[in-house]
């Protein structure tokens, strides 16, 4: 078709700048998501140009509609970044037993709560009180505090290998958790920043759904592979078991995206829930090409977001710096507190862990940039900062990772294991 080649031409640019510039970061001892990130800074739309805008080709289908074209862009980026991540938290997910989150859900309340709290006040205070901007500018800052970009966390704790230690099922626990907090408050200010108002009753059903629909997943569709799972393998179809759990992937992220939630969380929880069959049916080892093939999309194309020149203005970037400090103060503050008794290493890897902002804090600032309830300056300095928290998270937590003193152990828990498999 018309307009096909263009696009191809660009998910080959982007998939070979993610490998290259992976393999880059790899060999100077760096997280390769963030070379991957950088890649599509460099290659996007407002530093080299070689991925981001619409050929002759695809203009022509659309009838010279440049606009109409670039949407079409834009739309196929946003697809694949958003299979990226989905596959990401999936595969996560297969690595993550229901009863292992369960055994650490007490804690991981406790780090989510704060760090939705903490953040919040932290950046309500300095745009509303300290700096005087109005009450519903500070709070769209403050809600972009709040997000956490579990998908940059869980690519560098997967990569690391220690996807089964205490810290990252407190995290990812935390995060389902955290997405939860954070979809209460952007609705409540986004309906007062729309209407001036929204009733507690709305508030109340959106945290009821949300809860309802994680624990019925993750409890119920448990149980029924656990009873059921090795029945798939009886199924005619080729890789029944893998074709069955890619469907619960897909199915449970629409559904998730449905009720308000991020679509990773339900793909995360369908991970989980075929986490009990894993051992039958090798899922991990089915499912490491179509990870290995997908997830590079969504850290370029998040990384091509980023219009690096906002870098250059001083005065921005002042505010920006100082927002983004917050940022961090308060996610490692509020989640390490929620830590205490497990040692400063666990305090530090569960604080930094929650703090990436990556494409959450994007949406944030593009949701109140769309409703006229931040100034163009605001939604620049939470870009910036969102850009900032995603590029320093994962080396920290790879210096943190690397000095390996005993493992961490939830009072009361068994002894974590280090890990079901072998990092693939």
């Amino acid at each position: 078709m018309q307009g096909v080649t263009g696009l191809l031409v660009d998910l080959f640019v982007i998939f070979l700048a993610a490998k290259l510039a992976g393999e880059l970061f790899e060999r100077i001892n760096q997280p390769a998501v963030i070379g991957e990130l950088l890649a599509g800074i460099v290659i996007g739309p407002a530093a080299l140009g070689l991925i981001g805008t619409p050929d002759a080709g695809l203009i022509a289908v659309f009838h010279g509609d440049i606009v109409a074209a670039q949407e079409a862009v834009n739309v196929v980026y946003h697809l694949m970044a958003e299979l990226g991540v989905i596959v990401l938290l999936f595969f996560v997910g297969l690595e993550t037993r229901v009863a292992d989150v369960v055994r650490v859900g007490t804690r991981a309340m406790a780090v989510a709560v704060l760090g939705v709290i903490v953040p919040f006040v932290l950046g309500f205070g300095l745009v509303g009180l300290a700096l005087g901007h109005p009450h519903i500018e500070a709070s769209f800052v403050g809600a972009a505090l709040v997000a956490t970009s579990v998908g940059i966390t869980a690519r560098v704790l997967r990569d690391l290998g220690v996807i089964g230690s205490i810290e990252s099922r407190i995290i990812l626990a935390a995060a389902v958790i955290d997405d939860i907090l954070a979809m209460v408050i952007l609705a409540v200010v986004t309906g007062v920043a729309t209407t001036g108002s929204i009733s507690m009753a709305s508030i109340i059903a959106i945290g009821v759904q949300a809860v309802l629909f994680t624990l019925f997943v993750a409890l119920v569709g448990a149980g029924v592979v656990r009873r059921f799972g090795l029945g798939l393998g009886r199924l005619r179809m080729d890789n029944a078991p893998f074709a069955v759990s890619l469907l619960a992937m897909l199915g449970l992220a629409s559904l998730s995206a449905q009720i308000g939630l991020a679509a990773i969380i339900g793909a995360f929880l369908a991970g989980m829930v075929f986490a009990e069959a894993r051992e039958h049916f090798e899922l991990e080892h089915q499912a490491l090409p179509v990870y290995q093939f997908l997830t590079p999309y969504f850290f370029v194309v998040t990384g091509s977001q980023v219009d690096w020149r906002l870098f250059l203005d001083g005065g921005l970037m002042g505010l920006a710096l100082m927002v983004t400090a917050l940022a961090l103060a308060g996610k490692i503050a509020g989640c390490g507190a929620a830590m205490t008794g497990m040692g400063r290493r666990s305090m530090a890897i569960v604080g930094v862990g929650m703090a990436p902002r990556g494409e959450v804090g994007l949406i944030v600032a593009g949701l109140g940039l769309s409703l006229r309830a931040i100034p163009a300056d605001l939604f620049s300095v939470v870009v910036i900062m969102s850009i900032l928290t995603t590029l320093v998270a994962p080396p920290l937590l790879r210096i943190l990772y690397a000095a390996q003193p005993e493992a961490a152990v939830e009072p009361g828990a068994e002894e974590p294991q280090a890990g079901l498999l072998p990092d693939l």
